[in-house]
């Protein structure tokens, strides 16, 4: 099942493979119960075409799959090319090794949904930095009690001028107008699903390809539970949250996005596009 999330005349409107749901349905309201639950209500809304006094989604504009007030978190270090680069892009390498090896992940917030870019949306690049990369992430979609709930695309947009100068700088590096990008659905999934997962990421600047990279969420070091495990242990989520889980491709130091490029991300059937603002 793919959960959609589309603008209408009468407000974001959630739907569920092409079955508009009522908008006592949000995504909130599904990520406060146990997933098995939520997941039998869509499957049977899927299977008998019931559509429940739901507000008309059909030719209505696709729109970020997370509420204004929600949370996007994001792991680091998760791949060992991530270690790899980040050790390169330092001044304080050895951070990031102990990073991958040690027990804890490193968890960090990302964007408040009401932020968030959805497919077909502008991704920008900060004015102060001079070397900036997309980041294509597996995101997952977690519920309150840290159930993986389905997946996501994400791009977690990041300036590696800024982290490489000091990691303390991170969330300057991080999160800012424009680095958070997600969509254009969420796949309803478990853990064990997504933990095998094709990664592909194209940057094309105008008609040519400047970058492109593959790789495959089973590359990951961390197991998707201990991610979502840490990410709840001392912090609540009553309606839910995305993790974003890490990258593993990474454009090499002799790169840096550009206004205009047009960054395509696709995470097992998802494929997320978006141009960097040419007026960032």
């Amino acid at each position: 099942m793919i959960l959609t999330r589309y603008s209408t005349k009468d407000g974001p409107t959630w739907g569920v493979d092409g079955v508009a749901l009522p908008k006592t349905m949000t995504l909130a309201f599904m990520l406060c119960v146990p997933v098995e639950n939520t997941w039998r209500v869509l499957g049977n809304i899927v299977k008998n075409q019931r559509k429940m006094d739901a507000p008309d989604i059909e030719g209505a504009p696709v729109i970020a799959p997370v509420e204004e007030d929600q949370e996007v978190w994001a792991a680091g270090v998760t791949y060992l090319r991530s270690k790899v680069e980040r050790e390169a892009e330092s001044t304080v390498a050895d951070v990031y090794a102990k990073v991958y090896e040690a027990e804890r992940p490193e968890l960090f917030f990302k964007s408040i949904g009401s932020r968030v870019v959805g497919n077909g949306g502008k991704i920008r690049i900060r004015r102060d930095s001079a070397w900036n990369v997309p980041e294509p992430e597996l995101t997952v979609v977690v519920n309150k009690l840290g159930e993986v709930f389905g997946y996501t695309v994400g791009n977690d947009v990041s300036s590696r001028s800024i982290e490489g100068e000091n990691p303390l700088y991170l969330p300057q590096a991080k999160c800012y107008d424009g680095s958070c990008a997600v969509g254009p659905s969420i796949v309803v999934a478990t853990a064990e699903e997504v933990a095998n997962l094709p990664i592909h990421l194209s940057i094309k600047r105008g008609e040519e390809e400047v970058f492109v990279g593959d790789a495959n969420t089973s590359q990951m070091k961390r197991a998707i539970p201990d991610l979502t495990e840490h990410l709840i242990r001392e912090t609540s989520f009553p309606k839910g949250a995305l993790l974003m889980t890490g990258t593993c491709i990474v454009p090499g130091t002799d790169f840096t996005l550009m206004p205009g490029d047009v960054v395509s991300i696709t995470v097992g059937e998802l494929t997320l596009i978006n141009e960097v603002d040419r007026n960032p």
